[in-house]
């Protein structure tokens, strides 16, 4: 399946890590969630919490949330 981020519209977090994947040439899907953390069910349900932004890079089993995180990942591992 490749690599997913989950998103939300307007987080400056999550749109550093989208021009961080962008920066690097990987293909990503992106997945639009709601702005209440109540309705993040599928964030949960593949990270066990509701923030955001969160990777999950099936090729190498990771899944993470944490903007940071995500920046050391995509330089270390993706790029």
């Amino acid at each position: 399946m490749g690599v997913t981020l989950y998103e939300l519209e307007g987080c400056p977090y999550c749109e550093t890590a989208a021009d961080a994947l962008e920066d690097a040439g990987v293909d990503f899907e992106t997945v639009w969630v709601d702005a209440m953390h109540s309705e993040r069910n599928e964030v949960k349900r593949v990270s066990g919490q509701r923030g955001v932004p969160v990777l999950v890079d099936d090729d190498h089993g990771v899944t993470m949330a944490e903007s940071e995180n995500i920046l050391d990942y995509v330089e270390r591992t993706l790029a």
